[in-house]
C-alpha cells in the first residue's frame, strides 16, 4: 500500500457528461519548472467541440523522462484537468514510449494501487500546531 499523499503518474480529466476539462490554455506548462510539458492548442467548432472552453489541447504531451513529480501542473489547472496519480512504475525499454501524450494521460490507468489508510499513515502535526 502507498501513502495517500504520493506522485505518480499524470492523468488528464474528463467531465462525466461533458468533453474533456483542459482548455489548453498552457498555465502546467508555465508552471513547470522542468519544461516537460508541451500545449498545442486549438480552437473548438460547433461540429467539433472537444473542451467545454472557445480552445483544446490538440497536442498536449508530457516527457516523463524529464518530470520530477512536483505537482505545479495541477496546482496551475484552473479546471482540474490534470492531477497525478498513484501510479509510479513507469519504467520503458525506450525514451520515446516515455513521451505520454493525449489518448495516453486520458486512459484509465493500467492497474490500481492500494493507498494506507490516511487516519493511520498521515503526516503528524508538528508539536508547535498540537499544543492549541
Amino acid at each position: 500500500p502507498l501513502y495517500p499523499r504520493v506522485r505518480g503518474l499524470p492523468l488528464l480529466w474528463k467531465y462525466v457528461t461533458r468533453p474533456e476539462k483542459c482548455v489548453g490554455c498552457s498555465l502546467c506548462a508555465a508552471a513547470c519548472p522542468s519544461a516537460c510539458i508541451r500545449v498545442g492548442a486549438d480552437e473548438n467548432t460547433a461540429d467539433n467541440r472537444v473542451s467545454a472552453g472557445e480552445r483544446y489541447a490538440r497536442i498536449y504531451e508530457i516527457n516523463l523522462s524529464r518530470c520530477i513529480f512536483c505537482g505545479y501542473c495541477e496546482l496551475a489547472c484552473p479546471f482540474d484537468a490534470i492531477t497525478l496519480g498513484n501510479e509510479f512504475e513507469l519504467s520503458e525499454y525506450s525514451r520515446d514510449d516515455l513521451i505520454y501524450q493525449n489518448d495516453m494521460l486520458l486512459a484509465e490507468p493500467i492497474k490500481r494501487v492500494p493507498i494506507q489508510d490516511p487516519a493511520l499513515f498521515d503526516t503528524p502535526l508538528p508539536a508547535y500546531r498540537t499544543d492549541s
